[in-house]
């Protein structure tokens, strides 16, 4: 059996580990939330423990050496082990926690108001629900899940795509006192909300719809779709707008579609996490309640693709 007064410090072993994975101490600085004067002076400590230099330096540059590597790797399957077992007891214990993690938009306007339910089925699972633009580190910032509008490129992650998502007009139906387009020609007419960024460009449904216009220029311009569709809602304009992120106010009378016209999305949802977290109970219940959420969401909505 291993004399465990002869293992070095927990808190360097763990610096070192960040190091390696991220091959850099600044970066491993904040996820420890240390300084990397903090992460250097630990790992130098721990290389003096073990009588070997576990990176070469080169100024500010580092690089891992081979033994660097393998001592790395072991360090992380230990801290793994660790980990897994914390969290068994825990959901032992009666005590299971999801951190799920979604674009604001979404987040806001189609997961939150019917997240109650899977709270309602399964009262012992504690739900933090963030909002995020960007597909965060999930292990490093310890999410569980992520569900994401992309193109599905998310290298080490196991991803599944679980919607996809159309775009089309739509307006407050007291805009320009309810005298709203009947065609999408008269959209010349009109004052065209906008979104910052190529994705959320206006161009594809043109194309799909005959028209030749550019993209609007001028007006209001808006870096999230809540903000986009408030406006439209209050009548400044006409709004492009994603389908499931609309539902809530088209179903309350809020918006009007427009048209029947409508351009499927090059990227759509994933449900994207690490391999070792699908094995968790609670992933496993929140992905099946997601996936029957979204299909009697599509069941009991005009669905405007097949």
């Amino acid at each position: 059996m291993a004399d465990f007064r002869k293992l070095p410090n927990l808190a360097a072993l763990r610096a070192f580990e960040a190091a390696a994975r991220h091959d850099s101490f600044s970066r491993a600085a904040e996820e420890i939330h240390v300084t990397p004067g903090a992460i250097s002076h630990q790992i130098r400590a721990l290389e003096e423990e073990l009588g070997l230099p576990l990176f070469t330096r080169n100024g500010k540059r580092i690089a891992i050496t081979d033994a660097g590597r393998r001592f790395a790797a072991a360090i992380r399957n230990a801290l793994t082990e660790i980990a897994t077992a914390a969290e068994t007891l825990q959901e032992q214990g009666g005590r299971q926690r999801l951190v799920v993690s979604s674009p604001p938009s979404f987040a806001s306007r189609w997961l939150a108001p019917r997240l109650w339910k899977f709270i309602d089925h399964y009262p012992d699972i504690e739900v933090i629900l963030q909002s995020s633009s960007h597909l965060n580190d999930l292990a490093r910032d310890g999410i569980d899940v992520g569900v994401r509008f992309g193109l599905g490129n998310y290298p080490g992650l196991k991803t599944e795509l679980i919607m996809e998502d159309f775009y089309y007009p739509v307006a407050s139906p007291h805009y320009r006192q309810g005298r709203l387009p009947s065609s999408p020609q008269q959209l010349r007419d009109c004052v065209l909300l906008r979104m910052d960024g190529l994705q959320e460009s206006w161009l594809p449904w043109f194309k799909l719809a005959g028209l030749d216009l550019p993209d609007p220029a001028g007006g209001l311009v808006t870096e999230d779709s809540s903000l986009t569709l408030r406006a439209a809602a209050d009548g400044a304009g006409v709004a492009l707008t994603r389908h499931a992120i609309a539902s809530q106010e088209i179903a309350a009378g809020e918006l009007v579609r427009l048209f029947d016209i409508a351009w499927k999305s090059e990227r759509a949802y994933y449900f994207v996490c690490h391999a070792e977290t699908l094995g968790k109970s609670q992933v496993g219940y929140f992905r099946n309640w997601l996936l029957e959420e979204i299909a009697l969401f599509k069941s009991n909505q005009r669905w405007p693709g097949p």
